[in-house]
């Protein structure tokens, strides 16, 4: 028990030991994890604002293209009265509408009767005024863009007088339109280092996407449930651009975040799976060692036991003559050592099964132990109502694991109490129970009294279980488990034995 004790607390301590380790190793992973995270907050929340400022810039300068283009319309508008003075005959002094009219050297301005024909121009590309067709067509692009003013001169039928956007406004839009695209490549996707989807007003329909896995960004549904979740775990940003409304930014950690957070378990996954599978290859490479020590001393006991046995027949056919009483005492001891190095002979190798009556083996086994136990240890073997049932067995070694069960049954009530031993078939397989009433065994020791060294005695290597358990699994292929235990109200041991393997065997006879 000391051994086995020893053995529990160094697993206990090697087992606390190594959750501190894996404690210390999270933690410290998860507070490296978290200042990467913090870091990276900070920078999105910079990226954020930037997005902010920027968009409210460029919403600024489509503000000042605005009032250049409304400066431009009040010119033209002024330029339709000028000309509309100048061809009054009530005016007299023509100064100031000559300097108006001569003042428009930006805005492109045709003025036509109001079939269409062309009275005068100021500022249009001359390939297009020379080409009616052109001119034309022209004319009709403005009317679209601005609703043409009616200039009503006395004595002459009205005229029209259409416009555009000087080459500059037209310049500076194109600028603008850059800006904009600038503004959705450069400073929403390219500069963002996280997963960014770039929407508009409804929130459902993508326009660009930034460090999304392409796989996602074909699938609609995907793609849908992707910004639903951006959206859970940071607010979007909102912001106004020029001729496309409110537009929303979803974004989320970054996937180096992600894998960083998760690398951790990932890497005690794997080192807990090689640490699992080394120990596996040593526990079997010991279960193996081990089995070769078992065999080994099993076979030298039954050498050593071979030689003084043989000496002993001897000396006990000299002796006959003179004490017949005392040598029929000597044989029966000589038989039990026979027994004995059978057992141990046979162990280490696959020993033969034949059909033996399960209750006669039982009951000799108890018939002999009986006169060998304390007086007041009362055994008896309940008689089944098929008395005749056979099961394959190995009568030595069988005979040997019902006399560990009974030994410590005996031990385990300190030479007083009862045993009863008792059959029962079920189905295709036959339990045997052995119960006594001593002092029980606590349910965490259930499955280890079966292990190597494990005992309660102050003397004794705690092998009589352990070789009890290998001759009923490996030799029998049955099972041996405590079935019932408690402090203070006794053990139950079952074998579980398989009678398929004997129909098997007497079919193919």
């Amino acid at each position: 028990m000391d051994l086995y004790s020893r053995k529990q607390r160094w697993k206990l301590v090697l087992a606390v030991v190594a959750m501190l380790i894996v404690g210390a190793s999270l933690w410290y992973s998860n507070t490296i994890v978290e200042r990467i995270r913090a870091e990276e907050r900070r920078k999105v929340e910079l990226w954020a604002e930037a997005v902010k400022n920027r968009a409210e810039l460029v919403n600024y300068t489509e503000k000042l293209f605005d009032r250049l283009r409304e400066e431009e319309r009040k010119k033209v508008q002024l330029f339709a009265e000028a000309m509309q003075r100048l061809g009054s005959s009530d005016e007299t002094d023509f100064s100031f509408y000559l300097r108006v009219v001569s003042d428009n050297t930006t805005v492109p301005v045709v003025i036509t009767d109001e079939k269409g024909n062309k009275r005068f121009d100021r500022n249009m590309d001359s390939t297009v005024v020379n080409d009616p067709k052109r001119l034309a067509q022209e004319i009709k692009a403005m009317a679209k863009v601005y609703k043409p003013i009616g200039i009503a001169i006395p004595g002459v039928e009205k005229q029209l007088l259409y416009y555009k956007d000087s080459k500059v406004v037209t310049e500076l839009h194109e600028v603008m339109d850059g800006i904009i695209r600038s503004f959705i490549s450069e400073t929403v996707m390219s500069t963002a280092a996280v997963p960014v989807i770039y929407t508009d007003s409804t929130q459902t329909r993508v326009i660009e996407t930034g460090n999304i896995e392409p796989e996602i960004v074909q699938d609609s549904s995907a793609l849908q449930a992707r910004i639903r979740t951006m959206a859970q775990a940071n607010a979007p940003i909102a912001f106004d651009l020029p001729g496309k409304g409110r537009n929303y930014i979803f974004y989320e950690e970054s996937l180096v975040i992600t894998q960083l957070r998760y690398f951790p378990y990932v890497q005690l996954v794997i080192l807990g799976l090689f640490l699992i599978v080394a120990y596996a290859l040593f526990s079997i490479f010991r279960n193996a060692e081990q089995n070769q020590v078992w065999v080994g001393m099993a076979k030298e006991t039954a050498h050593q036991l071979g030689t003084p046995l043989s000496s002993l027949m001897a000396w006990m056919e000299l002796l006959k003559e003179n004490n017949p009483e005392a040598v029929n005492e000597m044989r029966k001891d000589v038989d039990r050592l026979e027994v004995i190095t059978e057992r141990f002979s046979k162990i280490g190798s696959a020993p033969d099964l034949t059909p033996e009556k399960l209750y006669h083996t039982l009951r000799a086994t108890v018939l002999y132990l009986r006169p060998r136990l304390p007086g007041r240890v009362k055994i008896e073997v309940h008689q089944p109502p098929d008395a005749d049932m056979v099961v394959p067995l190995n009568r030595a070694l069988f005979s040997w694991v019902i006399e560990n069960l009974i030994r410590n049954a005996v031990d385990a009530m300190e030479g007083e109490g009862s045993i009863t031993v008792e059959i029962i078939p079920e189905g295709g397989e036959v339990y045997v129970d052995v119960t006594d009433t001593g002092k029980g065994i606590p349910a965490a020791q259930h499955r280890t009294v079966f292990q190597p060294g494990f005992t309660t005695k102050k003397r004794g290597w705690g092998l009589g279980l352990s070789l009890s358990k290998r001759i009923i699994e490996q030799y029998h292929g049955g099972k041996i488990i405590v079935k019932r235990s408690a402090p203070g109200k006794g053990t139950t041991f079952r074998i579980t034995l398989d009678q398929g393997v004997l129909r098997t065997a007497l079919v193919s006879e």
